[in-house]
């Protein structure tokens, strides 16, 4: 194996997993399921919002050259949301108006109903010699031809009401990739299993499987009939995803099977190792047939965090977002030692101070079995590789993380 392939900084290999990854296809979806998936196509819109003149308060809809000349008004008629007046507002005319209805032609000003008599079929108003009109014009939220949202973008709440108010039902929307979670071990018993007293718990494909889904993609579990590499390549062989992830298997012990079993499916290795902790034996290539496979180390906190440092980026790329993390700057709020070689991401928690500065602790023990640590933290924080000893108040690289 060539050495160009081992010891890769974060940086190159998190380059060489991303070289290639395209957006894949395009998918109309209604706009109820349109939230969190990216846009394909920008959205444009095809009318005015609002559509008219629209009132922006409850009153009364008047020509402002009669306002402060006429003493009362000839109530006309009604104006509400949905019910527009018919008629122009002639001089000496008051239409009743309601928030968000038209404005009738002839109208420029409303007087807001508490400002405002009524006697009868006439009305006077007490506004001061300058009202504010009170009118939301056509076109101020938005106007056709508009480009709302551009594509790349991620569908939340706020935009999918946008979409709403401009009269899209359907949405072009990038195809979610689908990710396939291999977990391997005779050590592993699924959760509510009964273990043995040498096998524990297997929890690594349930957390990626989360973030997958998080992510933006599909995640689909493979269960391979035993754990040997015939049929750990059988399972993957079978298996119509655009990328494979494996958990454990990654190192090169007689019984880390998945290399050799992507090998007999066309493996392509694009990564072997890289020079992070945790994770080293974090690996990447291409099978014969174009899908992707990133091997992911068997302890769960290496597995988590090297997902956090490759898988998120790689499935944003397929989804056509951005795939540049959301790195962050914070202050430590006490020394650390020096690092070695390898660039170390430090699970921490995250605090601000009574000044407001944002700070970050990093936890203890950053043993990579431990997931109760890995529960408690809200952000990851960067060691690069051969940094001196750190101090209190100095500021470091973090990349936060998602917790609800």
């Amino acid at each position: 194996m060539s050495q160009a392939l081992k010891n890769l900084t974060v940086e190159d290999a998190r380059g060489r997993m991303l070289d290639g990854a395209a957006r894949l296809g395009v998918e109309a979806v209604a706009l109820p399921e349109a939230v969190g998936r990216v846009l394909a196509e920008d959205l444009v819109a095809g009318r005015h919002q609002p559509p008219f003149d629209a009132s922006a308060m409850d009153g009364w809809a008047i020509r402002r050259a009669d306002y402060g000349v006429l003493e009362a008004f000839k109530i006309a008629g009604e104006s509400a949301a949905g019910r527009a007046y018919p008629e122009a507002v002639q001089a000496g005319q008051a239409v009743r108006i309601f928030t968000g209805a038209p404005v009738p032609a002839g109208a420029d000003l409303v007087v807001i109903q508490e400002e405002a008599t009524r006697d009868g079929d006439h009305v006077t108003f007490t506004a001061g010699d300058a009202p504010k009109a009170n009118i939301r014009p056509a076109g101020g939220d938005f106007r056709s031809g508009d480009r709302l949202l551009e594509a790349g973008v991620r569908i939340d709440p706020w935009r999918l009401s946008l979409a709403a108010a401009a009269g899209l039902a359907d949405l072009p929307v990038v195809r979610r990739p689908k990710v396939a979670i291999l977990a391997t071990g005779d050590e592993l018993v699924p959760p509510g299993g009964s273990p043995l007293p040498d096998q524990i718990f297997e929890s690594g494909s349930f957390s990626l499987a989360a973030l997958i889904q998080a992510w933006g993609g599909q995640a689909i579990k493979l269960a391979p009939a035993a754990d040997s590499v015939e049929a750990i390549a059988a399972a993957v062989a079978d298996a119509a995803v655009d990328l494979v992830v494996t958990i454990g298997g990654a190192s090169v012990g007689d019984y880390d099977l998945v290399k050799p079993a992507m090998s007999r499916l066309g493996l392509d290795l694009r990564v072997q190792t890289i020079a992070v902790r945790p994770g080293k034996p974090t690996w990447f290539g291409h099978l014969e047939d174009g899908r992707r496979v990133l091997g992911l180390p068997g302890n769960p906190a290496s597995a988590l965090v090297c997902a956090e440092l490759f898988l998120r980026p790689l499935l944003a790329a397929l989804s056509g977002a951005d795939p540049a993390l959301p790195f962050g700057a914070a202050r430590l709020s006490s020394p650390l030692p020096a690092n070695g070689p390898r660039e170390h991401w430090m699970r921490a928690a995250r605090a601000v101070d009574a000044e407001g500065r944002l700070l970050v602790t990093p936890f203890p023990d950053q043993d990579s079995s431990l997931i109760g640590v890995f529960s408690r933290a809200d952000a990851l924080v960067m060691r690069p590789a051969g940094a001196p000893p750190a101090q209190a108040g100095d500021l470091v690289v973090t990349l936060p993380l998602a917790r609800t």
